[in-house]
């Protein structure tokens, strides 16, 4: 049956118009023409993995060293040593008028011996210099002289130009800590929100199991690091995600509303989406040709480039116990969704990338298509948003009655969504409009995403974009520094004609997009309704709050001597306690890419002195001078943290691992089941901006992006969450950022905020906040007045935030002024404004 559905649909994509297309080209030109691409694409790798594997020398390097080889063999000098000679006694004897080739011969294999013994130094002495940390401990602002020389050895071993993968065998495995710190680190953490005998119930824990248990899990999971990558992110990947069963949709996908804030390039749906889908692919190209600068930490210490691999071709399949990730290498087409029909659109023409031009014209021709969606297919794609298991189950149907269609869309280079409704900042209401925007992103309609895409690519009537991302394949930094080129590439590389249009001319000769088949049988539809109907209560349940703060940014954190994400986490714990009238774990994760295929781990936000300092400034009896002491005092803390958890030497991931080792030797552990029993009602995450030289903010500084968010979190390891005798944690609690990705494994509840910020140029912070309808505890727009007032609080601790405080009530007047510097911007309630192109 199912091969009877590809032929239809061969038969379809045969076909244009209803009119047959005629396959001029040879079969043995087009069958050579094919081999001849493939191999190139071949060779184009090994070439590629070459010159990442010899870096930091090149290959001219080897022809440097033979011709110093030579030249010193022609001038009587034997740098081998009679190394040479012996290779020589090695090769045939071809007679004496072969003896010069013989020489060279010798000479070529002498200098590639002694080019991969100085190459294997080289790396040696790289991981050498890359597994030391202790600039980490550096003062905030300050950098001694044996960091400048270890900065300036890491330059040198480096290589002048380092491709993506250039440092993958030079990076560090991370490390495993000790069972005594962790514990020791994590009691420290729950002190503060636990009260005195339910603290000594878990210290009595901590201390069977560090006496009992710890030695013997512990040498299996150093057993793991020494044989494996890295000992925690593949069980990260597979246990936090992969076994997760719930829904994806809020509680695991992310959004990024990193297009522009005041400005839209043009207001015409297709031709940005044409421009977007051009620049994501010469993106993709520049990846798959390793031409895309490894990340590097203060412009010289790279990171780990792993999870480049799977931004693009990339999907979830759902399992009934747990999923897989499917990455294919290569795909030349992209999936898209309007108005509950999809289509396939070919991203090359006669072996060459499609125009911006061209893929506006075969998105307009979408947007064009007068016909009806089918009854099955209409609501299709809230089966993504289904429960995992629900959806594999029903996945089997769909793949034997429409495996071609499917195969178009998972095997898709990415999905596009051409959103029929606008959005964006609008004059006549700004909060309530960005609410609405990063609620569409987030949650959409429910039916309108393709939630197993690596990400959906989605374009809104008026013209403004935004990403929905899964989770599993990366975290946030991956796709946002996609997202930053694809913006820039968009609005300042590729621009727009006077008319809106993306710049070219149409191609008549291009074939029309094929409308994708579902021949799907109706016993699907219960299925399909249902997860319909729980995908519209989700989304439905989610309140969603963004807001720009323009009074101060990194600028003046800056000129007060603190490191910015301190600064905004201490008052984040400020206004949750205002919100709430307690403190509570508050969860924010540290890249730990500095290591091979690191992922994140936890800093734990709340600690006894961010507790200090709130109650101080609670207390009308403190000065603000002891205020602004504790406060400094928790910033160290927090710092301290953070440097902590980025070297590798964080709690949570190391516990998290020595669960799992536990579970696998089926040793149950009261400690370690508490600690993955614990409650993040606060997940925070910082939205990263990578690559600043892309966007001029001195000179355009309406050409800001207001950064991206996550569903509201809050919620335990489940229980309840085995199959069959097995176990799988429920939920996800999702999280964005570059050194700070906030993700968790949770199951969700009622009465939790998910918070994140971006630092926006340098004098504005953008908030996006998320919590649920349903509580009765939590409200996103009340926390987010109780953010602006506890940021202006702690800016006047400072001498050179006295005034802003007083500038800020001083609008209070204007119903607005919150919102009051909106006003000022010019743009169109309907129809953003249109840039010029630089």
């Amino acid at each position: 049956m199912a091969e009877a559905q590809q032929a239809s649909s061969l038969l379809s994509a045969l076909s244009s118009d209803g009119a047959e297309v005629e396959l001029t080209s040879p079969v043995w030109q087009e069958i050579y023409l094919s081999g001849l691409r493939s191999w190139k694409r071949h060779l184009w790798r090994v070439w590629n993995d070459f010159l990442t594997g010899v870096l930091p020398a090149s290959p001219l390097s080897w022809l440097f060293l033979f011709s110093a080889i030579q030249l010193a063999w022609f001038l009587q000098l034997d740098p081998s040593l009679g190394l040479m000679e012996k290779i020589k006694e090695l090769l045939p004897d071809w007679g004496g008028q072969h003896y010069q080739l013989q020489g060279l011969l010798a000479a070529a294999l002498f200098a590639s011996c002694l080019w991969g013994a100085l190459i294997f130094t080289l790396h040696v002495a790289l991981r050498l210099l890359l597994s030391h940390h202790g600039w980490l401990l550096e003062p905030y602002g300050t950098m001694s002289s044996p960091t400048k020389t270890w900065l300036a050895l890491v330059r040198i071993f480096s290589g002048r130009h380092p491709r993506l993968f250039s440092f993958q065998r030079a990076l560090p495995r991370q490390p495993v800590p000790t069972a005594q710190d962790s514990v020791r680190k994590y009691l420290e953490s729950v002190r503060p929100v636990l009260g005195d005998d339910a603290f000594d119930r878990a210290a009595a824990l901590a201390s069977d199991f560090l006496r009992l248990q710890a030695p013997r899990l512990q040498r299996y999971l150093r057993l793991k690091s020494w044989c494996a990558s890295n000992y925690v992110s593949d069980w990260w990947e597979e246990f936090v995600y992969l076994r997760s069963r719930g829904s994806l949709l809020v509680s695991s996908n992310y959004y990024m509303m990193q297009d522009f804030l005041y400005v839209t390039p043009t207001p015409l749906q297709a031709a940005r989406a044409g421009n977007a889908a051009h620049a994501l692919l010469l993106y993709r190209h520049l990846l798959n040709q390793q031409e895309i600068p490894p990340t590097l930490l203060m412009g010289m210490r790279p990171l780990c480039s792993a999870q480049f691999e799977r931004i693009f071709n990339t999907t979830r399949v759902p399992g009934l116990e747990k999923d897989y990730l499917r990455h294919v290498q290569d795909s030349r087409h992209v999936a898209v969704f309007h108005r509950g029909r999809f289509f396939r659109v070919g991203t090359h023409f006669s072996n060459d990338l499609l125009s911006p031009r061209a893929l506006e014209q075969q998105f307009q021709q979408i947007l064009d298509d007068p016909s009806p969606a089918c009854p099955l297919e209409e609501h299709l794609a809230a089966l993504t948003a289904a429960p995992r298991s629900m959806w594999a189950q029903a996945r089997e149907s769909v793949k034997t009655h429409a495996a071609t269609a499917l195969e178009a869309v998972e095997g898709a280079a990415f999905f596009v969504s051409l959103d029929p409704e606008p959005a964006g900042l609008t004059r006549e209401d700004p909060a309530a409009s960005l609410d609405a925007y990063a609620h569409a992103l987030l949650a959409g309609r429910g039916d309108d995403r393709w939630f197993d895409k690596s990400f959906t690519l989605i374009v809104f009537s008026n013209g403004k974009l935004g990403l929905s991302v899964e989770h599993s394949w990366a975290d946030c930094p991956v796709s946002g520094h996609m997202w930053e080129f694809t913006l820039a590439t968009d609005c300042f590389q590729l621009g727009y004609a006077a008319d809106g249009h993306c710049k070219g001319q149409p191609d008549p000769t291009l074939p029309q997009p094929q409308r994708l088949q579902w021949d799907l049988p109706e016993q699907i539809q219960p299925s399909i309704s249902l997860a319909l109907r729980g995908a519209k209560i989700l989304s439905g349940n989610i309140d969603c709050h963004v807001f720009p703060f323009p009074h101060f940014g990194k600028n003046f954190i800056r000129s007060c001597h603190v490191s910015s994400d301190s600064f905004i986490q201490l008052v984040l714990q400020l206004a949750h306690f205002r919100d709430r009238g307690q403190f509570c774990l508050t969860y924010e994760s540290a890249m730990t890419r500095l290591f091979l295929e690191g992922r994140t781990e936890t800093v734990r936000c709340c600690t006894k002195e961010a507790c200090h300092f709130v109650r101080a400034m609670e207390d009308k009896e403190k000065t603000d001078q002891q205020r602004l002491a504790l406060f400094r005092v928790a910033v160290d803390k927090h710092r301290t943290l953070l440097k902590a958890a980025m070297s590798g030497q964080g709690t949570d991931r190391h516990l998290f691992a020595l669960y799992i080792v536990s579970r696998f030797l089926h040793m149950p552990s009261p400690f370690l089941t508490q600690v993955q029993s614990q409650q993040w009602p606060l997940s925070t995450s910082q939205i990263p901006v990578q690559q600043a030289h892309l966007f001029d903010v001195h000179n355009y500084p309406d050409y800001v992006s207001s950064g991206g968010g996550f569903g509201p979190v809050s919620g335990v390891w489940c229980s309840q969450g085995r199959r069959n005798g097995d176990w799988c944690p429920v939920g996800v609690d999702e999280g964005l950022g570059y050194l700070f990705a906030s993700l968790s494994p949770l199951q969700a509840s009622d009465h939790g905020y998910g918070i994140a910020y971006i630092f926006t140029g340098e004098n504005m912070i953008t908030f996006h906040i998320s919590s649920k309808k349903s509580s009765t505890e939590t409200d996103s727009q009340r926390l987010g007045q109780h953010i602006e007032d506890a940021l202006l609080d702690v800016a006047t601790l400072f001498q050179a935030g006295q005034h802003l405080k007083c500038r800020f009530r001083a609008l209070e007047g204007n119903s607005g002024y919150r919102r009051g510097f909106l006003s000022s911007k010019t743009v169109d309630p309907k129809v953003p404004t249109t840039s010029t192109n630089f």
